[in-house]
């Protein structure tokens, strides 16, 4: 006999502003938020997020309302998550440096006619307005002052001690457009929900930053709109410390300052990120001992970046990989996975994360044996419900119920998951597929190098030949004919790029990723010629 279920009789759960409201009951007088000489406690952010709120409801913002934030790191950009939260309706921040005519679309896309932002950007709230006339401004606190329209400072001032209940919320009640970067096409809005997040939390408090609590405290070096606002709201969850750097302005020599002078116990950045904290002379010079997690995405490590790292902060690293719709739940390489050598497993992103199943799939959706490559899929909790008003794009984003990364990558046997590029940057030379992940990493065990990008360019005999481009060490002679003779020996003749660009940097986005279009149009700009001349007299033709 078949049991018969009924429907859940509740899909209500926990507000994630609630977090905000149990700490101002447990923890009043420990201290919530840093940025410069300023301190608010618990009491006083909860306070301030009320205000906030109440300022927003006002003008009628609640459920099923989008609020657009377009700001810097700042105390009131964090308050504005909570207050956005606190109303049940959906919180939609933009990475501060796009241009305006990209921010009108994300306010286009979200329906917004509340739009937050920080004075510094007059022309963004210009434009906005321009094309949605209806748009309410609130003015966000930045270094330059701005009096035409209301300001989020005086509108919390008149309201401290009003009391706003956090809305009631169900699993999948929108709380977050996370937008995409767009790396193809326009950027899409992956919805983020009350239950989805709070499963994300403890995910990570799990399998991340285990043991953190109220004692922790925790450095922001990256914009809180993506990746270290999820972070710092796992801090929040716990009742933690959040410390922003002073200014927009990145400072290895400040960040060092503040883990000392607060005694810091984790931070989330980016390889880029971390890579110019380790290598800045003021690692050696600050006290960063009481460290205990330095949580870093957005890309794979490559392993003379990660060995530099270890040897400068101790075992501390901790990996994780996953994309916005994932919420960065995929995989995690923890902190005992971190070693160096044979031992380190060279080029891993780590094992599946608690409660989330990892599929690598070929074109038509069959799982592979461990060792090939293919597509990674994943479902889970954590997985997000879909792109915003855009059916086309789910469609394509979801196979059989597996949320379709783009990522290519395999398993071992032993269930760790090695990533091997995105789709979009696999290129087939001469019949062959190269994945530029693999040549970047040989690329940079050469002394001379410190960065790298592989990208495979159109050619009328070969479909597409392979372009490195190079950032060399400071004081480092190194030409292409010498590298290319290097790689001769170390790298298989059919993968060697055929040219080799030697620049003072490469172009990264505005979260220190080094994204292939962003290479590909300086490139283009630099006049290298679509079709790349076959340099045979250095090395053999793919075949």
């Amino acid at each position: 006999m078949n049991a018969v279920f009924q429907s859940p009789t509740s899909t209500r759960v926990m507000n994630l502003a609630y977090w905000s409201t149990h700490n101002a009951r447990r923890l009043a007088d420990h201290v919530a938020f840093v940025w410069g000489e300023k301190s608010w406690t618990w009491a006083e952010f909860d306070a301030r997020v009320s205000a906030f709120a109440a300022a927003l409801a006002e003008r009628g913002v609640g459920a099923g309302s989008t609020v657009l934030v377009h700001s810097k790191n700042s105390n009131e950009m964090f308050e504005s998550m909570f207050a956005t939260f606190r109303l049940g309706a959906t919180w939609v921040p933009t990475n501060f440096r796009l241009m305006p005519d990209e921010v009108v679309y994300i306010a286009d896309k979200s329906k917004s006619q509340i739009f937050l932002c920080q004075s510094d950007f007059p022309e963004y709230a210009a434009a906005v307005c321009a094309a949605r006339p209806d748009t309410q401004v609130i003015w966000l606190t930045g270094s330059e002052p701005h009096d035409d329209g209301p300001r989020a400072s005086d509108l919390i001032a008149a309201r401290l001690g009003c009391t706003v209940p956090n809305a009631a919320v169900d699993r999948d009640t929108p709380c977050w457009f996370l937008f995409t970067s767009g790396t193809t096409g326009k950027p899409k809005a992956a919805v983020l929900t009350h239950g989805q997040m709070a499963f994300v939390v403890n995910n990570h408090l799990a399998d991340l930053m285990p043991g953190t609590d109220c004692s922790d405290g925790s450095l922001v070096v990256a914009p809180l709109s993506h990746g270290a606002g999820v972070h710092q709201l796992i801090m929040a969850s716990r009742g933690a410390k959040t410390v922003l750097l002073p200014s927009e302005k990145f400072s290895a020599e400040q960040a060092f300052k503040l883990i000392e002078r607060h005694r810091l116990t984790n931070m989330f950045t980016v390889p880029t990120i971390l890579k110019m904290l380790v290598e800045h002379p003021s690692v050696d010079l600050h006290d960063h001992s009481s460290l205990r997690y330095v949580v870093y995405a957005g890309a794979p490590m490559y392993e003379v970046d990660k060995n530099l790292a270890l040897e400068k902060l101790g075992p501390v690293l901790v990996q994780y990989y996953g994309l916005g719709e994932v919420t960065g739940n995929i995989s995690v390489l923890p902190p005992q996975n971190h070693k160096q050598g044979a031992a380190g497993r060279a080029g891993t992103c780590g094992y599946e994360r608690t409660g989330i199943q990892v599929s690598v799939q070929d074109d038509e959706g069959n799982e592979l044996p461990c060792g090939e490559t293919g597509e990674i899929c994943a479902i889970g909790p954590a997985v997000f419900v879909g792109y915003y008003d855009d059916p086309a794009a789910n469609a394509k984003a979801f196979r059989n119920g597996w949320f379709r990364t783009g990522d290519l990558g395999y398993m071992d046997r032993d269930g760790y998951l090695y990533l091997t590029g995105r789709h979009s940057d696999m290129y087939i030379s001469g019949g062959s597929n190269i994945y530029p992940r693999e040549l970047e990493e040989k690329i940079l065990t050469h002394g001379d190098v410190t960065e790298v990008a592989v990208l495979g360019l159109p050619d009328s005999q070969w479909g597409e030949v392979g372009v490195a481009v190079c950032v060399l060490r400071p004081g480092a002679i190194l030409t292409e004919t010498q590298l290319l003779e290097w790689m001769s020996t170390r790298i298989a003749r059919y993968k060697i790029p055929k040219r080799v660009y030697f620049w003072d940097e490469l172009p990264k986005s505005g979260y220190g990723k080094v994204p292939k279009r962003l290479v590909k149009d300086e490139l283009a700009r630099r006049g290298v010629s679509v079709e790349i001349e076959i340099l045979k007299e250095k090395v053999d033709a793919p075949h």
